[in-house]
């Protein structure tokens, strides 16, 4: 009798117990809506975990947007809607690397918050201190490594992402500077206009010495907002002269803090070993890749850890290609996946 009941006791427990090594069941991936405070506004965004085990702790990527009003995924709607932000988030999962965005100031939920009432007072150091927020939301999820935490910026958002790396608390392990501004924002605007004048020339709308004209008022005019004085646009085309006339306007204090940064200054803050992934695009008309050479250098000067600068072929400002005018080309997620399994 006895041992007829052992035998049952152990074949139940055969049943009951789990096997020696087996998995347990992974956690599937998911969204959820993340909230925090930066300077008195609430702030909202989206949280992307990869599937994983239980407990376990992923490496964590902010993703910071472009210039303008560019929401958390990406987008300025109605307009333009490339969701280069959520496609990055997707990108990131397919390394098992989890995602923060965020709807910045004056897009989405967020809205303008505390500037409601006075956005001619938004900064551009205000930006900096919601990605800093934004950051130490990322770095207190239960699901994230505060050892692995990475910023990967676009266009303007990766020279917000260089400044979080030398200053935020735990020291990002890796930077992506996707299409950065790499040079001050009044010198790559004068680029830009530069670049469309000639076009136009080349159209036949200006003669060569009408381009010539054009361009020394547009010099004219950065130096005057760099001075503060009142610009003078006798000689612009009314689009440009508009431009102009809205950078002493609302936005006037924007463009002044913004200007002020340097790229290839606040590489030295960088902690030496950084990884670092900068990417320019070879159709990139908003920020050519000769733009990217002084911090290419600086970061190299930094001894920040690779991989470094990589060009995309036929890749454009929004990282899509001609094969790939709504997605990610396939240079941007080869450089991706190098920058997260580096």
């Amino acid at each position: 009798m006895l041992r007829h009941l052992t035998a049952a006791l152990m074949a139940l427990a055969v049943v009951t117990a789990t096997p020696a090594g087996a998995t347990p069941a992974l956690v599937p991936a998911a969204d959820r809506e993340v909230v925090f405070t930066a300077d008195g506004t609430t702030v909202y965004g989206t949280l992307h975990v990869p599937e994983h085990r239980p407990g376990q702790r992923l490496p964590a990527a902010l993703l910071l947007p472009g210039s303008g009003p560019t929401d958390r995924d990406g987008n300025q709607p109605p307009g333009s809607t490339p969701d280069t932000l959520a496609q990055l988030a997707d990108a990131l999962d397919g390394d098992g690397i989890a995602t923060l965005r965020f709807d910045k100031y004056g897009t989405g939920r967020t809205g303008l918050g505390a500037y409601r009432d006075h956005p001619e007072e938004l900064d551009y150091p205000a930006f900096v201190r919601q990605a800093r927020a934004a950051y130490e939301s990322l770095r207190d999820q239960p699901e994230t490594d505060p050892r692995a935490l990475l910023v990967v910026g676009h266009s303007e958002g990766a020279m917000t992402a260089l400044l979080l790396g030398g200053t935020a608390r735990p020291r990002p392990a890796g930077l992506a500077l996707l299409q950065p501004q790499a040079i001050r924002l009044l010198d790559l605007v004068a680029l830009q206009l530069e670049a469309q004048v000639a076009e136009a020339t080349r159209q036949g709308q200006f003669t060569p010495e009408q381009q010539r004209t054009v361009n020394a008022a547009i010099a004219a005019a950065i130096t005057s907002l760099r001075e503060h004085r009142p610009v003078d646009t006798t000689d612009l085309p009314l689009a440009i002269a508009r431009l102009f006339e809205a950078f002493q306007g609302s936005s006037a204090r924007f463009v002044s803090s913004d200007d002020a940064v340097y790229p290839p200054d606040t590489a030295a803050a960088l902690r030496p070993g950084t990884k670092v992934l900068l990417t320019c695009g070879t159709n990139d008309a908003q920020v050519p890749c000769a733009t990217t050479n002084a911090l290419t250098t600086a970061l190299r000067h930094g001894h920040a850890g690779g991989p470094g600068r990589v060009t995309l072929p036929g890749v454009d400002h929004l990282l899509h290609d001609t094969a790939h005018p709504n997605t990610l080309a396939p240079p941007v997620l080869d450089a991706l996946h190098r920058f997260a399994r580096h």
